[in-house]
Order: structure tokens, then sequence, then C-alpha cells
């Protein structure tokens, strides 16, 4: 399901006219160079003035057909799986279990939010809050599912940990820009957001996939598929045996 701004300016028409609000989302989306879409900048903004919290629901109050906000631990991940659409084009989803202190119900991510748990943003004990969750009647009880309207705040400090963890090496690519995936947000301790993508470079012998932090995704989102680019200081570090790429603020990005 999917609440657009308009329906979201329900939840705050009391206290800002429909021209603030406009303005305001305006303002995110600019802030944000445009790797939010109005709909989602709507959502945090319906967020950040505290309205969405009236919509927090305990594990044991939810019901189906809702669309709701959750706050728990995830406490069990299965493998993920794909799956074929009726339109032809192939799927994942992955599915966990998240906990509060009142129970524990299933949680279903789709498609490129899989890759949280894939790249151990998600992993076993991290706690996540759900914003525009959607709520349906799984194979095994109640399920959320974190569908394109909805969000995903994960720990601060985790989030803070990948970018600022030490690195064993740094390197240089050259290759040409064949993937740049959908941003991801996520919230600081700060209050403030940031973002994460990935991408992925087809260099001289192989495809190169780079997870890409803040600022930097501004820059990538300016640049075209196809275009031969050069990223430097590439950090480089060893998850569970197999090296992923980073790059952050201390990286440069340049197009050849």
């Amino acid at each position: 399901m999917h609440k657009t701004k308009e329906k979201l300016y329900e939840e705050i028409k009391d206290i800002k006219s429909k021209r603030e609000f406009e303005k305001d989302i305006d303002k995110i989306t600019i802030e944000c160079d445009g790797l939010l879409d109005a709909d989602t900048a709507a959502l945090l903004l319906i967020d950040e003035l505290g309205r969405n919290k009236q919509n927090i629901v305990k594990i044991k109050e939810l019901k189906p057909n809702i669309e709701c906000t959750v706050i728990g631990k995830i406490t069990d991940i299965n493998k993920s799986r794909n799956f074929n659409r009726k339109n032809g084009s192939t799927g994942k989803v992955i599915n966990l279990e998240i906990s509060d202190e009142t129970g524990k119900c299933g949680l279903a991510l789709w498609d490129k939010d899989v890759d949280l748990v894939k790249n151990k943003t998600i992993k076993l004990g991290t706690n996540v809050k759900i914003i525009n969750g959607y709520i349906k009647d799984g194979y095994n009880g109640i399920e959320i599912n974190v569908g394109r309207w909805g969000l995903i705040e994960i720990e601060p400090e985790k989030i803070q940990d990948a970018t600022k963890e030490k690195n064993s090496e740094n390197k240089t690519i050259k290759g040409n820009l064949i993937e740049i995936e959908p941003t991801h947000a996520f919230f600081k301790d700060n209050g403030e957001f940031g973002f994460v993508t990935n991408i992925k470079l087809k260099t001289n012998d192989k495809i190169e996939k780079i997870i890409v932090w803040g600022e930097k995704v501004k820059e990538i989102k300016k640049l075209k598929l196809g275009d031969f680019v050069e990223i430097k200081d590439i950090d480089i570090r060893q998850k569970n045996g197999y090296k992923e790429l980073h790059i952050n603020s201390k990286g440069t990005i340049k197009k050849l």
C-alpha cells in the first residue's frame, strides 16, 4: 500500500498549511539532491514532526491490512529466495523475525532491501524501526512488509561503525558505471539522515561492486550509466572472510 504525500498531509493539516507543507517537501528533496521522491520526503517530514509516533504499534497489537510503525530487535534471519512475478521479472525476498517486549512476528524485506542483510547492515540483534510498514496475515502469522513505500531506521551506531571502521587497505578502480541501485536513507543519532547505495563498475577483467556512503551518493547520482569513472581511496574491509569495497568522504569520484 502507498501513502502519498496528499494522504500524509492529513496527519499534520492542523499545524501546517498545504503551502507550508509543500515548501517543506521541496526543501527536503532539494537538500537530498533528488535522492528521495516527494512521497518519501513527506514521510520523513511527518516523522520529524512527531506525528508518525501516533502510529507506533506494539507487536501484540498488530492487525492485518494496516500501515504503521514498529520498533523491535531482529531475532531470526532466514535465507533469501528469488521468485518470478506475473510480468516476467524476478524479485527476491528475505524473511526475518522481529521482537519487542510484547511479542514477536515476521518481517519481510523485498528486492534491494534484501542486501541490507547480505551486507550485514542488518543482522541478529540489530534494532530497527520500520516506518510505514504494511501488516498482513502471512504464512506463519502476522507479518510486517517493508515494500517500496516503507523505510527502515537502523541503529545509528551501526551505520557510524560501518563508515568509521579501520581498513586493511585502499585502492583505485577505473571502469564503466553499469549499475546504480536505489538509495536507502538511514537516520543518524543527531536526528539527521544519511544515504547509502550500491554501484557496479565494469573493469577490464571483472565487475566490481562498491558500497557508496553519504555525500558520495549525491556525486554518483549525477553520473550516467556507461560513464567511465575513476574512484580513488576505496576502503577495503574484511567481512566474514570476503572483501567489501566502500567509498566515503575520504574517497574521490571522477568522470574520465
